[in-house]
């Protein structure tokens, strides 16, 4: 007698799914950076007709919060989370907040450093004191603040990193982490070992992969070659999938930084790889 999918859906939810653990397959808009500058409707209506429903924002490209909703709404898209700069931390994270509540967002994400605010551990030890009182205004507001990694926050201070030093200072329950798989396997770093580590501090990642591998750096050197579509790479997805709940994934988003065929069409291969991906 066979198995149903009734009884392999009650005993093993998971395995219906392919979108691992059936979450929605997200994007960082960040992708699609030159397109939105020059048509957000017609770009946030393409990404919507792929089959993606869920964005992480990276730029409002001009528009007030109110309309760039809008079109989100319009095209039966939700914005789950969105990145911002220091500067934005620093001077006007009230309005942000404001703003952030009004596109609905759970996550609120500083998202890169300048290199004049990484030049040494000072710099990060100064940096774990602002995110931990920022995270508490944010916290207020009933959003999760987050952190980005690249690959410089791996660099060697004495027997740590900035990494590990954030991750060990920073209040667990005010700062979470949106771990960027590519760039911590780029640093010579195994997203796995994070997620088993620090169990529950990755609610948000980043999935791009490798085109091939290459020599471990710790200095950001991202440009043409480096980064390919999920799936069509060297970065061993199943894994990192496989261990992403005990990380505590809720939500994760398509990202390529430089794409060498179209973005859109970048884009497309990541989502239909990632769309038949079981874990």
């Amino acid at each position: 007698m066979g198995i149903t999918a009734a009884v392999v859906g009650s005993q093993f939810p998971e395995l219906l799914h392919a979108n691992p653990y059936g979450k929605p397959i997200g994007l960082q808009l960040y992708t699609l950076r030159d397109q939105l500058e020059k048509d957000v409707p017609g770009t946030i209506k393409h990404i919507s007709a792929i089959g993606i429903h869920d964005v992480e924002i990276y730029s409002l490209y001009g528009k007030p919060a109110g309309e760039f909703s809008k079109i989100l709404k319009d095209n039966g898209v939700t914005a789950s989370s969105g990145h911002y700069l220091l500067p934005s931390i620093k001077e006007n994270w009230d309005k942000q907040i404001e703003d952030a509540k009004v596109l609905g967002l759970q996550y609120m994400v500083l998202a890169i450093l300048d290199e004049k605010d990484r030049g040494s551990f000072d710099d990060f030890k100064r940096l774990a004191e602002l995110l931990n009182t920022t995270a508490e205004n944010t916290k207020k507001a009933g959003i999760q603040f987050c952190y980005h990694n690249h690959n410089f926050e791996f660099k060697k201070y004495g027997d740590t990193t900035a990494y590990d030093y954030l991750l060990k200072t920073l209040d667990p329950k005010l700062v979470k982490f949106e771990m960027d798989c590519f760039w911590v396997t780029h640093a010579g770093q195994d997203p796995v070992e994070y997620f088993q580590k620090f169990p529950g501090r990755f609610p948000l990642l980043h999935i791009k992969d490798m085109k091939a591998k290459s020599v471990a750096s710790q200095e950001l050197d991202a440009k043409m070659g480096l980064f390919a579509p999920v799936g069509r790479g060297t970065i061993d997805w199943p894994r990192i999938f496989k261990a992403a709940r005990e990380g505590g994934m809720e939500h994760y988003y398509i990202e390529q930084d430089y794409c060498e065929q179209s973005p859109l069409e970048a884009v497309k291969l990541s989502y239909d790889y990632l769309k038949g991906l079981k874990v």
